[in-house]
Parts: structure tokens; C-alpha cells; sequence
């Protein structure tokens, strides 16, 4: 059942990341790589994360977990700009402009059927 439930937030995630690259990228964005980034910026993230808190961080100490994060989400960037083929800036567009998005589709949710997606919003 979890694996259900992991499937079809995989989509409904995909979705504003979908729109967003249709914004950036002037309607030339698929499905498929909206649904491509979500899962490979997710992947890539977790693996830069993972390496560079465990290497350096058994150099450097706790500050290591601070740069692992910086790195991860410079490499989940860099999945977006490579899936959506567009500049840095275009991919850090598509990440703003879905996280609106996605962020506008919580609260209809929480208006409509009293149902939010897990907290993913700093406030």
C-alpha cells in the first residue's frame, strides 16, 4: 500500500512541476519530464546528501551536513535544468513557480475537502 500511495504523490508532485515548466520553457514541456525531475532530483539530492554528509562529514564534523545540503540541492537544480533542457536560472523558475503552484493546490485542497498535502512550506 505504500508503494501505491508513493506512485501517486510521484504524480500529483509532477504535476505544478509540469505547469511551471510550461511557463519557463514557453509550452516546449512534457509530462514525462516534469515527472523525470521530480524523481531524479529526489534521487540525485538523496545520494550527493548521503556522500557528502558521510565523507566529508567524517572530516569536517557536523558543519559537513550544512554544505551536503547546499551540494544536494545544487544537483537536484542541475536534474531540473537538464531534464527541462533550460539555464540554471530557468531551472531555479520551475522550481519557484511549482512550488507556488503547489503550494496554491494545498490550500484548495484544505478549502474543498479539508485534506492538505504534508507540510512543505516554511510558514
Amino acid at each position: 500500500m505504500n508503494l501505491i500511495g508513493l506512485l501517486i504523490l510521484w504524480v500529483i508532485v509532477s504535476v505544478p512541476v509540469y505547469f511551471a515548466g510550461k511557463a519557463i520553457r514557453g509550452g516546449n514541456a512534457g509530462f514525462g519530464q516534469a515527472m523525470g525531475a521530480t524523481l531524479g532530483g529526489v534521487i540525485v539530492y538523496y545520494i550527493v546528501y548521503l556522500i557528502v554528509a558521510y565523507f566529508v562529514g567524517s572530516v569536517i564534523g557536523p558543519p559537513a551536513n550544512a554544505l551536503a545540503l547546499i551540494l544536494g540541492l545544487v544537483a537536484w537544480l542541475a536534474v531540473f535544468r537538464a531534464s527541462f533542457h533550460t539555464s540554471w536560472l530557468g531551472a531555479i523558475g520551475i522550481v519557484f513557480v511549482a512550488w507556488l503552484i503547489l503550494l496554491v493546490l494545498d490550500f484548495l485542497l484544505i478549502a474543498i475537502f479539508n485534506v492538505p498535502f504534508p507540510k512543505f512550506y516554511p510558514f
